[in-house]
């Protein structure tokens, strides 16, 4: 129950404000929360906060190189405890990947145990496995007790965590990035240090652009190694913009066998890829006979990957079946950069190459100004001591007589010696029997050698050129310890030029082509028998019906069927039911009607031309691919109506330049091709004139070659056609002596 104060019960206050603003502000703290705590990587460090605390509390338990690693359940209990108020899954997952050499480029952690494959298996539990720092992690928290960095309160203000990492190794380009925030993403690929080094070495000496850079920096240097064949082009302008992709391909190499055989050999595959589901997919390809020119692949690897793929034959190029299998499988990707990152750990800012550079650089300076005025104060207040014991070695008589019997002892000392407050604690706390090591000569030659530091100090800090200096002798040392010369320091990813064009039409290679024969009876049942050259003979069809189309074509073709209501249906050979049996009936595949029949069945020949005609005469030009039909109710090319029915559908050979009709009146007419349209439907224009009947069959030819028509077994050759050459729609003559009875050009049309 509300108060008339404004206030409830329990004395809180009551906010009235609409629902629309409170979410507004409550999404947005909770998507500034998302991309600076958990998602984007800090530009300086390289790291999101639950990598820094993980790196810090391993830091606290002293995990060293040298020293003996610890539990990894100790590490997460520590983290989630003190800095990190999430799930233990959460941050051992994080650990497990900071330890995996093959997704980080440098491993921070040194993981003991099984701390997961290449696979893509699970690490084991917490509780067996152990985990230490490496020296690279060393490198990023090198001064962080040197006031290097700013510390702030953690979650519950018991204790405090590092803002940022010191930093001291290029961490943010060398091992990448990846993470999802709300409305921004970032993805980085690992680089090579010593590539990073020399490009930074580069900066600090003149002004250079992302394309000067690229010379050094060729691209991503991945833990898994490959092949990078991305363009120099899309390489920079990636570069400069912050955002692009890099193409990986999988290394491989050709080992040769007996008898001329061969196999292919896989040593390196593309980042992020999991091997076991890689063979997986491949597997799966060839059983689905998607990789006709594959056999086999095997998994022969140990320490190091060993794939071996072997090739349908001898006689398959390992150039083409590496390039089908690099489109259809992850043997090749594609990262996609985006060097989204926060600036001083605040802004998001999509950065170029150049500029993530000098932000580490940056950060450098500012570490190196802050260590050194740490080791100033540091050496001051040493100069302080060493003169009160100076003073000390001087008076030591006059000293302990004065802490000896004086009431005061501590401001007698100041009067009668001029000493501040740092000296004189040093003095009071000094211990008689380290009296005797106070010799002169020793005192004198450290705060000499102190005093020369101190000098040298207030230098460095006055000059930002002594600055920049000493930076490049750090990156040069680092550059050292991570050269082309070392296991670390090698580049794995090999640079290659955009891979040339197969001259082959890999679609075509990598569909598993079957030689079959497709069979049609004359009651439209259909079927296909593997393989060609069978003996019609052994056909068998059910009883009254009878074959009448048979073509040996491949499962890769499509077929055409020319219907007597002038409509062309299509239906992919490989989708045609078995040879066993009698097959099935053809109207249940594509809806020809009732009134209508088969009259052609063709192999489909893209973009040839076809002669399409009507029994009334009527005809004209179709191209191929206007009558392909896309449903299963056929396209309709040629008009027909009433009794006239589709007739004819023959292809033109090259060169044809003349038709030959005939009609059921036994009449012959020859006319030059170009007289027919060329059109993509209609009913077209008349061929052949007719008191009786209408048109039997009709054909193209070459006249140079003669008209050639079937004769019993032969065939025969009219070479003088001058007799029935006339107009295109006149009625013809009779056919030369001999003509079949059939009245047909041939058997087929």
């Amino acid at each position: 129950m509300s108060q008339d104060n404004g206030t409830n019960e329990i004395g809180a206050e009551i906010i009235d404000q609409p629902m629309v603003d409170i979410l507004s502000e409550r999404y947005l703290s909770y998507a500034l929360s998302t991309i600076m705590s958990r998602s984007l990587p800090d530009v300086r460090d390289g790291m999101k906060p639950v990598h820094r605390r993980l790196m810090y509390a391993m830091y606290q338990l002293k995990l060293n190189p040298t020293q003996r690693p610890k539990k990894s359940a100790r590490v997460v209990g520590d983290v989630i405890g003190k800095f990190h108020p999430h799930g233990d899954t959460a941050v051992y997952d994080a650990m497990v990947r900071l330890a995996q050499d093959f997704a980080q480029r440098y491993p921070l952690v040194d993981g003991q145990g099984n701390f997961g494959n290449i696979d893509g298996d699970n690490a084991a539990a917490m509780r067996y496995t152990e985990a230490r720092l490496t020296d690279v992690a060393l490198l990023l928290l090198r001064g962080i007790e040197e006031n290097a960095v700013d510390f702030r309160p953690t979650y519950d203000g018991s204790e405090t965590e590092p803002v940022v990492l010191p930093g001291a190794f290029p961490n943010l380009l060398a091992n990448g990035s990846s993470g999802i925030a709300v409305g921004m993403a970032t993805n980085i690929p690992p680089h090579n240090v010593d590539e990073l080094c020399d490009a930074m070495l580069i900066m600090l000496e003149k002004d250079v652009s992302v394309a000067e850079l690229v010379e050094v920096v060729q691209g991503p240097d991945m833990p898994t190694g490959g092949i990078l064949v991305e363009s120099r082009e899309d390489v920079v302008k990636a570069y400069e913009t912050g955002k692009g992709s890099f193409r990986i391909r999988a290394r491989w190499e050709k080992e040769d066998l007996k008898q001329g055989m061969y196999q292919i050999v896989v040593t390196e595959i593309p980042y992020q890829v999991q091997k076991s589901k890689l063979i997986e997919k491949i597997a799966d390809l060839i059983n689905l006979k998607k990789l006709p020119l594959l056999d086999d692949i095997r998994d022969e690897s140990a320490e190091d990957i060993r794939l071996i793929i072997v090739p349908k034959n001898r006689n398959v190029e390992p150039e083409i079946l590496m390039e089908a299998l690099f489109r259809v499988c992850d043997l090749e990707t594609r990262f996609n950069m985006n060097l989204n990152v926060l600036e001083n750990g605040l802004v998001p800012k999509v950065m170029s190459l150049k500029e993530v550079l000098q932000n580490w650089l940056d950060h450098q300076q500012i570490v190196l100004v802050r260590r050194s005025q740490f080791r100033l104060e540091k050496v001051l207040y040493r100069l302080q001591v060493l003169e009160g014991y100076l003073i000390v070695y001087l008076n030591v008589d006059e000293v302990i007589r004065i802490i000896r019997f004086e009431d005061n002892p501590k401001q007698c000392l100041i009067d009668k010696f001029d000493l501040n407050e740092v000296q004189v604690e040093a003095i009071l706390n000094l211990r008689l029997r380290k009296l005797h090591k106070l010799e002169e000569m020793e005192i004198r030659t450290e705060h000499d050698e102190l005093s020369k530091e101190r000098d040298e100090l207030e230098k460095l800090i006055g000059s930002k050129a002594r600055q920049w200096t000493l930076i490049k002798k750090q990156i040069k040392e680092l550059k050292k310890m991570f050269g082309q010369d070392t296991d670390l320091g090698r580049r794995r990813t090999m640079i290659s030029s955009t891979p040339k064009p197969v001259l082959v039409d890999l679609d075509a290679v990598m569909i598993e082509k079957e030689p079959i024969t497709v069979i049609c009876s004359a009651q439209g049942w259909v079927k296909a028998m593997k393989g060609h050259g069978h003996n019609p003979k052994e056909f068998k069809y059910k009883d009254g019906d009878r074959g009448q189309f048979i073509l040996e074509v491949q499962t890769t073709d499509k077929i055409v069927i020319f219907a007597s209501n002038g409509r062309f249906y299509t239906l992919g050979c490989d989708k045609l039911p078995s040879g066993r049996g009698f097959g099935e009936p053809l109207r249940l595949m594509v809806d020809i009607p009732n009134d209508a029949h088969v009259t052609t069945i063709k192999i489909y020949v893209p973009d040839t031309k076809m002669l399409i005609a009507s029994t009334d005469g009527r005809g004209f030009v179709v191209n191929s691919s206007d009558v392909l039909a896309q449903t299963k109710s056929g396209k309709q090319v040629l008009n027909v109506s009433g009794k006239v029915e589709a007739a004819i559908c023959r292809y033109i050979n090259d060169g044809d330049d003349y038709v030959a009709t005939i009609g059921s009146n036994r009449k012959m007419l020859v006319f030059p091709l170009s007289d027919l349209p060329e059109m993509a439907r209609g009913k077209g224009v008349i061929l052949q004139k007719f008191k009786d009947g209408g048109l039997s069959d009709a054909k193209t030819f070459n006249m140079e070659n003669g008209l050639e028509y079937k004769y019993g077994a032969g065939t025969t050759i009219v070479e003088n056609i001058e007799p029935w050459i006339g107009k295109r729609a006149s009625a013809g003559r009779l056919p030369p002596n001999g003509f079949p009875k059939s009245n047909r050009f041939d058997y087929k049309l």
